[in-house]
């Protein structure tokens, strides 16, 4: 089950409309500029670093990563020090030129400046016990998303609890945007605003992919950024195509790539240079290029410096000297389970039955570290690059083919260099006994996804050669398909277990396509089917990489890299349990209920005392199992042999090892969203090619004025502005405790038919249709009038 990930912006207002508009200095989102003075600035100057250390000591300044809200660029947040809701960064001129992800220092500003947010919640009842009067006060404090901590009424500053309960009854109605009140005021509650003062760290690259537009009379064009987020950019024409003066028609549709140079005090508007041109909008290569390089993914070659790092003597075949330095473990029962086309193999497996009926179980990792030694060129460029960036038509390799599709790949009769890790252990999957080392191996076949799942649904078939990949005739097919089955049965096991002790599934839904080979535009799509198959490889690779964790951090207290899951906070889960009681949804959120994202971190530096993996619900976590495509594995298999002590010694320091912690967090999140981004194209060019699709939707999330609908066929999201549905009469919106809810009104067809009541709530069914834009690529959802005979409200 997929775990809703709540951000704090979702449930603010959604604003009036998708149509981008530059604020002008004396709009209300410039508003806190400076005045008074002639030609005084639009935004404030940095303080200094020593006002920023002294401020930051002093508890005056906050600092925190900014998070600007992709569907209302005017709002950002950063997180409160302290837990409680995030900190509201309301207008351009509050972020003072800081990017979505820039590391600032903040100033909380006067509290005649924080925002006013209105509090509806609708109940009915004359009178109002103390009890009672506590709970509303209680539901007001939690009623916005981004409230923070403490909060005033406006309305009566010594909160009154009688007069506070009453306003709480009053209910809300939204109408066609509008909001109809009635003879009582609505509760006012004050958040929380702030303003940038100083930019630690620009994390947002400044580059960006846009559109140029001539401006007649003027020395420079004007570059519209894609990402809403990101400011207008004057741009030379000096810098500009040479013929764009005369032909401006010609590049309508030109997609560049511009990086911002610089944005000035006095301006709306920053000052940049464009990078390349990248090709005509709405094509799949020209759009790849921009995300990569607004994300600032390296896909370059890998130059003859790197690749002179590795064995120039190819075939390859590993030195006797080596493997008897090794464990020997090339007779054994080892095979690979992988997607079918997967070509980088760096993980394997083996299961044999023990004389007394346990079973020895291992976990072969290819040994990466004895290729990439510290410190040269080819670690150089995999420290910076620190993971493989995966799109729908290609992947941008981590380290060189060479050694991820040929030295490191665990492919199938051939002997290969490994780490392993080796367990005894009961049936149940309780270990007994444990042995870490570098060995040799040579797996005895490739097997696909599809061949293990198929062994699993089949365990009294006898397989033919020809129903799988080659085999090596050591081993009998009916020996490998008996050790699926026990690391089936194991695994059921574990995975039952961790579940018990309050581990959560985090089940991603991943959209796939089928690709025409020679234009490699999409000719269909499927949401990847997650089976027991893979559910075998992950409880292993999961016990691998904890049982290396505690390994490691036993024998490296202050220089392990590991991985944690911080708990969310314990206000959102109530909310959330709230919310789940309200629609009578059983679930218990009082273990593993994780929202934050994983990252790496050095054990041993001042104030990492937290090393939970809250999701694992584990004390312990690294990453080990994937060293070919992940550096932070890499550095885990470096300090693994060091400790085994067959390996060079581990040179880092603490400091080394948080900088690079930090630099993976970075560089994981920017693959993940390359990835996003990367299906988010191709299925915008699927549904131009194929569309209009029509599909049916559950609605995720309701705001006041649109509502979120997850496509469930595509595994898709995209909100719904109820001002935008073509037949809709009216609309309004309310809130039942924390349940939102949007009555939308479809106009009557026909002088004999009524109109068509529809309810909107979490969880509602809708059909809908997905069309494209007009926009390259870009893709709406179009909700669909219901049936006259059908429910006001369907459910799942």
């Amino acid at each position: 089950m997929k775990k809703a990930k709540i951000d704090p912006q979702t449930s603010s207002s959604c604003g009036k409309s998708k149509k981008r508009q530059q604020p002008r200095a004396n709009s209300p989102a410039y508003k806190g500029k400076n005045k008074g003075h002639k030609g005084s600035n639009i935004f404030e100057s940095y303080i200094n670093l020593k006002e920023v250390s002294i401020g930051l000591k002093q508890g005056e300044l906050i600092q925190g990563q900014l998070r600007i809200n992709p569907k209302k660029y005017q709002e950002a947040f950063i997180p409160s020090p302290d837990g409680a809701r995030d900190i509201l960064l309301d207008g351009i001129v509050a972020r003072n030129r800081a990017m979505n992800g820039d590391i600032v220092v903040v100033r909380i500003l006067p509290r005649d400046q924080w925002k006013v947010v209105k509090v509806d919640i609708e109940g009915k009842g004359a009178s109002v016990s103390d009890t009672q009067k506590e709970s509303v006060v209680k539901t007001a404090q939690k009623k916005t998303d981004h409230m923070p901590w403490p909060v005033d009424i406006v309305e009566d500053r010594s909160c009154d609890l009688d007069k506070l309960a009453r306003k709480m009854q009053n209910t809300t109605l939204m109408d066609t945007g509008e909001h109809q009140e009635d003879s009582s005021t609505p509760l006012e509650i004050l958040q929380k605003t702030a303003k940038v003062v100083y930019i630690v760290e620009k994390k947002h690259s400044r580059a960006v992919t846009g559109f140029l537009k001539f401006l007649p009379d003027k020395p420079f064009a004007l570059f519209s950024p894609v990402d809403h987020r990101v400011p207008r950019i004057n741009v030379l024409l000096a810098d500009c195509p040479q013929d764009f003066r005369s032909r401006q028609a010609d590049y309508t549709y030109t997609l560049f790539i511009c990086r911002i140079t610089n944005w000035p005090a006095n301006s709306n508007f920053a000052e940049g240079q464009l990078i390349k041109t990248l090709g005509q909008a709405g094509q799949i290569e020209p759009e790849t290029e921009g995300i990569l390089l607004e994300y600032e993914v390296d896909f370059s070659e890998f130059s003859e410096e790197v690749v002179n790092c590795l064995p120039k003597d190819l075939p390859w075949s590993i030195p006797a000297e080596e493997i008897k330095k090794r464990k020997d473990l090339r007779k054994e029962c080892i095979f690979t389970i992988d997607p079918a086309t997967a070509r980088d193999l760096d993980d394997a497996l083996s299961c044999k039955v023990l004389p007394d009926g346990n079973f020895e179980v291992g976990v072969h990792i290819a040994d990466v570290s004895y290729f990439v030694g510290e410190n040269n060129a080819l670690d150089a460029v995999a420290s910076q690059r620190t993971t493989s960036v995966y799109m729908v038509q290609k992947v941008i390799p981590m380290l060189p083919r060479l050694l991820c599709e040929e030295l490191c790949c665990l492919n199938p009769r051939t002997d290969r260099l490994a780490f392993s890790v080796i367990w005894q252990m009961t049936p149940k999957g309780k270990i007994l006994s444990e042995w870490f080392g570098r060995s040799v191996i040579c797996s005895c076949v490739k097997l696909s996804y599809d061949h293990a799942q198929s062994m699993i649904e089949s365990p009294g078939k006898t397989f033919t050669p020809e129903e799988l990949t080659p085999v090596d005739p050591a081993h009998r097919i009916d020996v490998i398909h008996r050790a699926v089955l026990n690391l089936h049965s194991i695994a059921q096991n574990l995975r039952t277990q961790r579940f018990a002790e309050g581990a959560l599934r985090l089940d991603q839904s991943k959209l796939s396509f089928t690709l025409d080979k020679e234009t490699m535009m999409p000719q269909g799509c499927y949401v990847y089917q997650y089976k027991d198959s893979n559910k075998l490889v992950e409880e292993f690779m999961l016990l691998a990489n904890i049982a290396t964790a505690k390994h490691i951090h036993a024998r490296f207290p202050q220089l392990a890299l590991l991985r944690r899951h911080p708990p969310p906070k314990a206000k959102m889960v109530e909310e959330l349990q709230e919310l789940c009681n309200q629609l009578e949804i059983n679930m218990d959120l009082s273990s593993a209920g994780a929202l934050q994202m994983a990252s790496y971190f050095c054990a041993g530096l001042p104030g990492e005392e937290s090393f939970n993996h809250y999701a694992l619900n584990v004390p312990l976590y690294n990453h080990f199992t994937s060293p070919i495509r992940r550096y932070a594995d890499l550095v885990v298999h470096r300090l693994l042999a060091s400790s085994l002590n067959c390996g060079p010694s581990f040179e880092l320091s603490m400091e080394d090892v948080k900088k690079q912690a930090l630099h993976c967090n970075d560089k994981k999140t920017v693959s993940k969203r390359v990835q996003e981004l990367s299906a988010e194209l191709f299925f915008g060019a699927f549904v131009k090619s194929c569309g209009p699709l029509d599909a049916d939707g559950m609605v995720m999330g309701v705001l006041d004025l649109c509502f979120d609908v997850l496509v469930l066929r595509y595994r898709v999201q995209k909100r719904i502005y109820c001002k935008h549905v073509k037949g809709l009469q009216s609309f309004r919106h309310r809130q039942v405790g924390k349940k939102h809810e949007l009555t939308l009104l479809w106009r009557a067809e026909g002088s004999e038919k009524a109109p068509i009541e529809q309810v909107i709530s979490i969880f509602s069914l809708v059909e809908v249709q997905l069309k494209a834009d007009a926009a390259p690529m870009k893709y709406s959802a179009v909700l669909k009038r219901p049936e006259e005979n059908q429910p006001k409200t369907k459910k799942c």
